[in-house]
């Protein structure tokens, strides 16, 4: 009986090393969550630049914050940020953001300066630019979803539908290329270029869309039955889903992960660090780390 439970012992040691070394989990050997700050209002929109430095949002106090590659400290990056929400790095290192105060798409240069990039769509004040995904040519997709903010000076929603748009290069004319979706929320693309992921938070579904050269969206598929507030993507084609913690879905749309952020609500995620396989994730007054096996793709 003693040798018994020894080799059933060792077996169970075997493979889960076996499932380990097959990929079968995201997390490093000995990865734990630990929360790096709670000194935020709420946190959001969190977006690694080529350093591995991740800046991300603290809405309600109106800044940026950075957190660094190098010794993992927190300073404030700019403030006031005109209420940036969702961000997203450019291919020249500049920060795209949702700037939600007047509902404008900010490019934030590294120095701090800023243009307004779009304030509405066919003379129709935005309803609210949300989440942002820049694709390699530098084309833009914006989540528009409509969120009544007490610090607004501004009129009821003016638009007909909550939706999602694209920016081409260059361009300074929004193209609406999603319009069926309830309340379109967390956006990230593939680093190829070819394939977009946007969740309905408020349906409760996330699909997936070719790209297509001139930025329409074709294919629309349902990828899983689960909306999000933010979203990522990881070098093995795994989907990130916030809200209640994180929720990790394989390309084929199978959950294989989730993982237990204990705050009321779990906004955003991205990878960073200099080797890019520190998961960093928004959650309510705090952010939270852990380090993963696989590493991020392209603009997060």
């Amino acid at each position: 009986m003693t040798h018994f439970l020894l080799m059933t012992a060792m077996m169970a040691v075997l493979c889960a090393a076996a499932s380990a070394d097959d990929g079968h989990t995201i997390f490093a050997p000995g990865a734990k969550l630990e929360k790096i700050s709670d000194q935020f209002a709420f946190t959001e929109g969190p977006s690694s630049d080529s350093h591995g430095d991740i800046y991300f949002t603290d809405q309600p106090n109106d800044r940026i914050m950075k957190w660094s590659a190098t010794d993992a400290k927190i300073t404030t990056f700019l403030q006031p940020c005109g209420r940036s929400n969702g961000t997203c790095f450019d291919a020249h290192g500049n920060l795209i953001t949702c700037a939600d105060e007047k509902n404008a798409l900010w490019s934030i240069a590294p120095d701090g300066s800023h243009k307004v990039l779009v304030t509405d769509y066919k003379g129709k004040l935005l309803n609210g630019p949300n989440d942002i995904w820049v694709r390699p040519d530098g084309g833009m997709y914006l989540s528009d979803p409509f969120y009544q903010r007490d610090y607004w000076h501004r009129g009821p929603i003016e638009l007909s539908c909550e939706g999602v748009y694209y920016l081409p290069a260059g361009k300074s004319e929004l193209v609406l290329v999603e319009s069926g979706l309830v309340k379109p929320n967390g956006i990230i693309g593939t680093p190829d270029g070819k394939t977009l992921y946007v969740a309905d938070i408020r349906g409760d579904k996330t699909y997936s869309y070719h790209v297509q050269p001139d930025g329409s969206l074709t294919q629309k598929k349902l990828f899983c039955e689960l909306g999000s507030d933010g979203m990522t993507l990881d070098s093995e084609g795994n989907v990130y889903l916030t809200g209640k913690g994180v929720t990790v879905f394989n390309k084929a749309g199978k959950q294989i992960e989730h993982i237990d952020v204990q705050e009321p609500w779990t906004a955003n995620i991205c990878f960073g660090g200099k080797d890019r396989k520190t998961l960093f994730i928004t959650a309510s007054k705090c952010v939270y780390t852990i380090r993963t096996r696989v590493h991020g793709v392209g603009s997060q």
